[in-house]
């Protein structure tokens, strides 16, 4: 019976997986034109089991060496000799491996080359450039070169200059044969090797991998992928299952992220949850307090890079809505480690819900010891009630602990924080059964619309700055319409109000059919 994987590469007779095959076309399509390109996305995005399905897929056409630097010694990065020598030993291998679709003139050609430097295992990139050449003329199909795992050579001056030979042999392809097509992947694209490797600015962006073409195959997986793979586990086990609604919750929380697709489905298997809404939201729930390769990665991402905590704290805290720069280092990094976003407005935003909530879980984690979490501990008891969670007292409770611990703040402390202090109040409250997220298409530098997932049940809270009697009616308005999206006849209003005369308290406004709880602080 097959299972779902998150570890490795996926195959078709073993696991529940989405189907690659309009995915392999697009990339071979780009092995047809001769391009030399990189497959750069975030860490268990899919990238490996690609490359084993387009190594399968280009067999027929292509002989191709697919080979990864991971596992690599420190040796074999020592100079651009070492590294020569070290690839052609994964020629070797990957000959072996796939004896049946490299030609045998083409693998005495490599042992050759293993075998008469075998002693000081080292070959110079000149008798590796010569190499290369005779294995391609000898080959009976063109040669691919596919390399796994590039960011394992990342800190080695000697594979930008490898770099720069396969470059050299592109750019001279009509006069001495090289690869049809040499395919890179990894995290870090070829500039972000070079920035690590060069501290000094005026080099940082100085790569040899300016010869790449575009890679704009989308990985991301869409409702219609998940589908077909949901469709084939429903075939098996005969879940009943709403295929549509499972594949449409699964994209909303994900966005398409392959390890978080097949980890839900994985738990959802695994801990025998029912497939539906609440098994759903069951299976997200534990999803997000454990512990896995890709969350463990995150963290340590966080702790190394400042700057990029910084920024999307800014974003999950105070609605900043940043414009998308490639070239500023950080949203770069950002976007590269597949943490952010330009949304349709080229705005950045958290790339998906998973991500959004668990960040809020970690940053939540250090200010556990500030007074309003620990309010939120304290009062926690009393909002639950068959179940449900009573939000309107909820909100009156929040509003008499804001106003007692952070009354003597100043508005421009209440404004960049006032949404942090209410998620660090509420965390507690709903930690170990509900969640919530940001709904990203209203989150601005004035308003954010929080979604709080509990026991099945959704809770709309709109968080505003109070701009005055006509604004705030707006809002009003906007979230009555916004109640209609989500087949709610309540909603929730929270205002930071910084009129002097304001009045402080919860009302409930009634706008058509809809119930509006608004609580002013």
């Amino acid at each position: 019976m097959k299972k779902f994987n998150i570890t490795g590469t996926c195959f078709p007779n073993k696991h529940y997986m989405v189907d690659l095959t309009s995915r392999v076309a697009q990339i071979k399509a780009m092995v047809d034109d001769g391009a030399y390109f990189c497959i750069n996305r975030g860490r268990q995005f899919g990238k490996t089991t690609t490359l084993h399905a387009l190594t399968v897929g280009l067999a027929s056409d292509y002989e191709v060496y697919a080979i990864s630097f991971e596992g690599l010694d420190n040796a074999s990065y020592e100079t651009e000799r070492h590294l020569a020598y070290a690839m052609m030993r994964q020629f070797e291998f990957a000959a072996l491996m796939r004896g049946n679709n490299v030609s045998k003139q083409v693998q005495e050609i490599v042992s050759e080359a293993v075998k008469a430097n075998k002693a000081e295992k080292q070959i110079g990139l000149d008798d590796f450039s010569l190499a290369v050449s005779q294995m391609c003329m000898a080959a009976q199909k063109p040669l691919v070169l596919i390399i796994d795992e590039v960011d394992q050579a990342s800190n080695y001056d000697s594979f930008i200059r490898m770099l720069g030979l396969l470059r050299k042999k592109f750019l001279i392809r009509d006069q001495m044969p090289t690869f049809q097509s040499v395919i890179l992947a990894g995290v870090y694209d070829i500039k972000n090797l070079k920035l690590k490797i060069r501290s000094e600015a005026e080099h940082q962006y100085n790569s040899p991998w300016n010869i790449a073409a575009n890679f704009d195959v989308e990985m991301a997986f869409n409702v219609s992928d998940v589908e077909g793979m949901l469709q084939e586990y429903e075939s098996d086990h005969h879940t009943g299952m709403d295929i549509h609604s499972i594949a449409k919750d699964i994209i909303d929380y994900t966005s398409g992220y392959p390890f978080l697709v097949s980890r839900l489905c994985m738990i959802l298997d695994e801990k025998k949850l029912t497939w539906d809404r609440e098994g759903f939201l069951q299976a997200e729930r534990l999803l997000l307090i454990e512990n896995n390769t890709l969350f463990d990665d995150m963290i340590k991402k966080l702790d190394d890079f400042p700057e990029l905590s910084n920024i999307l704290q800014a974003i999950l805290y105070q609605g900043e809505a940043f414009t998308y720069n490639p070239d500023n280092k950080v949203f770069n990094l950002a976007k590269m480690f597949g943490y952010i976003l330009p949304n349709s407005k080229g705005k950045t935003s958290i790339s998906n819900r998973i991500f959004e909530t668990r960040l809020y879980n970690y940053f939540s984690s250090k200010e556990e010891s500030s007074s309003i979490f620990s309010a939120g501990s304290i009062d926690k008891n009393q909002f639950i009630k068959n179940g449900c969670i009573d939000m309107e007292h909820l909100l009156a409770r929040f509003a008499v602990h804001f106003n007692d611990i952070y009354s003597k703040k100043d508005d421009a402390f209440v404004e960049k924080m006032g949404r942090k202090l209410f998620l660090l109040y509420l965390k507690p409250i709903i930690n170990g059964v509900g969640n919530y997220y940001i709904e990203d298409q209203t989150r601005d530098e004035t308003r954010t619309d929080v979604i709080i997932d509990y026991l099945g049940k959704q809770y709309i809270i709109e968080l505003k700055i109070w701009r005055g009697n006509a604004y705030n009616e707006r809002g009003e308005q906007q979230i009555a319409g916004y109640l209609d999206y989500f087949h709610a006849q309540t909603g929730y209003l929270l205002s930071f109000c910084f009129n002097k005369n304001k009045q402080p308290g919860v009302k409930t406004v009634q706008i058509d059919d809809k119930t509006i709880v608004e609580c002013v602080v």
